[in-house]
């Protein structure tokens, strides 16, 4: 079973992203509301992977993003930026901290479970 940890302070989209990905295949998936409590389970759960949103009040997604790739522990996992930000400058950011796609809100729960198994295909634990 593969772990992934979302992390997006809207607590809606984050059930529903759940629920669904739970349906569709062989995920445990956890929920962090906000930046740091994402880093925080990145750090305690080691997920297989994280679906992490751009737009948060506090620290953003960018630089849980930057905070992630930081550190020896949690640099290997990959990071699937979910957002409704679309602008090009925001994307370039993301890539230049390694994420590893970037999906667009409102998203089709077949793409993104397509793009997580990709992201996990290419990417192998230490």
């Amino acid at each position: 079973m593969k772990r992934i940890l979302i992390i997006d302070d809207e607590k809606d989209f984050c059930h529903m992203v759940k629920v669904n990905l739970q349906g569709l295949g062989d995920y445990e998936v956890r929920v962090a509301n906000s930046g740091p409590a994402g880093l925080q389970a990145a750090s305690a759960d080691r997920p297989d992977l994280v679906l992490l949103d751009i737009m948060m009040p506090g620290m953003d997604g960018l630089e849980v993003l930057k905070r992630l790739k930081q550190n020896l522990g949690t640099l290997h996992i990959p990071v699937l930026m979910l957002t409704a930000v679309k602008d090009s400058e925001t994307k370039e950011k993301a890539v230049r901290l390694y994420d590893e796609g970037y999906i667009e809100k409102p998203i089709q729960m077949e793409e993104l479970k397509a793009r997580i198994d990709k992201a996990l295909s290419k990417i192998k634990k230490p």
